[in-house]
């Protein structure tokens, strides 16, 4: 599975910010697959991923949990919109599918790497549509998968190209993190 990192709710939401600002059309679509090659990238130059979301297999493509979460919660689709308050400065939706942002994004949040992946991923992605991004995103890491369930950060890996003991370490690494920050958050209860 994809438990990478642990989500980081600033970061995603300035990320998405940030590929606003350099893409034309602002569709959730063309934003969760720029979200996605460039945590992809990021996690296998890097050894972290940007957001520390969760991308579940979804029909059209890899779609990040959390990112999900907020938009559904600032469109008003989700159970929790009621506290979609503070997500709501950031972006509102012009229709169901496409975002229009308040503000800029604030390059504090997000790393020179971060950045440099994003940039990546854009470039990439900023030009196709739908299917072209949907086709893309189609890739093994996502066809090892069940729709609706997470994509193994193992497959994402070695669908960019790493080696096997670089994919067991990332992936060792990252459970260690995992296991390590729940146990300081079940410390704190």
């Amino acid at each position: 599975m994809w438990t990478s990192d642990i989500f980081k709710k600033e970061v995603a939401l300035h990320a998405i910010l940030y590929i606003a600002q350099h893409v034309e059309r602002k569709d959730i679509h063309k934003i969760c697959k720029i979200l996605y090659f460039a945590d992809r990238e990021h996690l296998s130059r890097y050894g972290r991923s940007i957001t520390g979301d969760t991308y579940i297999a979804m029909a059209f493509g890899p779609v990040p949990s959390k990112v999900d979460d907020i938009f559904k919660a600032v469109r008003g689709d989700s159970y929790f919109s009621d506290v979609a308050g503070d997500l709501k400065e950031y972006f509102e939706f012009t229709n169901r599918f496409i975002i229009k942002p308040k503000r800029e994004a604030d390059l504090d949040y997000l790393s020179e790497s971060d950045l440099e992946c994003l940039d990546h991923a854009i470039a990439t992605c900023k030009d196709k549509d739908f299917g072209e991004l949907t086709n893309l995103s189609h890739d093994l890491a996502w066809q090892n998968t069940q729709r609706d369930r997470a994509m193994s950060v193992k497959d994402i890996l070695r669908e960019a190209g790493d080696d096997e003991e670089y994919v067991n370490y990332i992936a060792g690494k990252l459970k260690t993190e995992t296991s390590f920050h729940h146990g300081l958050a079940n410390q704190s209860h």
